[in-house]
């Protein structure tokens, strides 16, 4: 049924996002995991056009947030607005009452800005004079940061960088790519023709289903591994958290799912530690002069970490 239900969303946004598909895919990862994506690249990949891809494919509600250093909380969460004819005070809800939020250059927003968010990611929840008012399902934040511009930025905290799910980049398209894309653009945007194709409403059930996928002994001890190699790796001044350990093994299993298979295989796990953990390491400032990236590392920890296969399940 998973397989079904993200093969129809998969081909719908490529209409849109052309060469892509492992991007997207992963992305579905993070939402059936009701997780949340940071996309960092350069202006002008389609970071936009995949959120709103996607939640036209799905058929939910999608709203769009530019960040900017005098964005307030309440630009985020809503405000309450006297009322004169009820004469009473009444709620205004703000962006985050949607189910896709896109969060564009959210490290331009200032961090007491950027914390009504963490909330909003983290409890799926928001609190707006004193009164706690929970989000609705499915919520997926999708937040956009420029890797190359960072004047006028606020750097985001680990604590926020954790709550992210992952971490995905689309990257420039290659030359048939791009000449596919021209032509597909035509008189109008692909974006325009796009319909539903699946309901978006089945998401928590299908999150819940995700937890069947068999998942062997062997494999969880492995993700454990991976990850403490992390906290002990002399390059890493950070490791990924006990938080990236649960992403990680909840990831394997949707993709698991989504390639329409009832159980984990090692592959799963190995091409998401990269998505799931870049940004929940910490490079040291000595590794970071000679030239190192997190990704190198974590290429290290794969290759250095064995992996016993001798009694994982088929």
């Amino acid at each position: 049924m998973i397989q079904e239900f993200t093969s129809s969303i998969l081909d719908n946004i490529e209409r849109v996002i052309i060469g892509k598909r492992p991007v997207i895919e992963k992305l579905l990862v993070a939402l059936l995991c009701e997780g949340h994506i940071l996309l960092e690249d350069v202006p002008g990949v389609g970071k936009t056009m995949l959120a709103r891809a996607l939640a036209v494919s799905l058929g939910i509600d999608f709203k769009r947030l530019q960040c900017t250093p005098d964005l307030l909380p309440n630009d985020v969460t809503g405000v309450s607005i006297f009322d004169q004819e009820k004469r009473e005070f009444v709620f205004v809800p703000g962006p985050a009452f949607t189910n896709v939020l896109l969060a564009d250059e959210i490290n331009r927003a200032t961090p007491r800005t950027q914390s009504a968010l963490l909330e909003a990611m983290g409890e799926r929840q928001v609190t707006v004079d004193g009164i706690t008012r929970p989000l609705s399902r499915p919520f997926l934040v999708i937040a956009t940061q420029n890797p190359v511009e960072y004047e006028g930025t606020f750097i985001l905290p680990e604590a926020q960088l954790d709550r992210f799910f992952m971490k995905l980049t689309l990257g420039y398209l290659d030359e048939v790519g791009e000449a596919k894309m021209l032509q597909n653009l035509g008189r109008e945007h692909p974006i325009d023709q796009l319909q539903p194709v699946a309901d978006g409403q089945q998401l928590p059930e299908l999150a819940q289903q995700i937890w069947d996928i068999h998942v062997d002994e062997t494999l969880r001890e492995y993700i454990v591994q991976l990850v403490f190699a992390t906290r002990n790796h002399r390059e890493l001044m950070l490791g990924a958290s006990p938080r990236g350990s649960h992403a990680l093994y909840r990831g394997a299993q949707a993709l698991a799912a989504v390639r329409g298979r009832a159980h984990v295989l090692p592959e799963d796990i190995k091409e998401l530690v990269k998505p799931i953990l870049t940004h929940r390491c910490i490079l040291s400032p000595e590794s970071s002069l000679r030239g190192l990236t997190t990704d190198l590392i974590l290429d290290q920890i794969l290759e250095q970490t064995p992996l016993n296969l001798g009694e994982t399940e088929p």
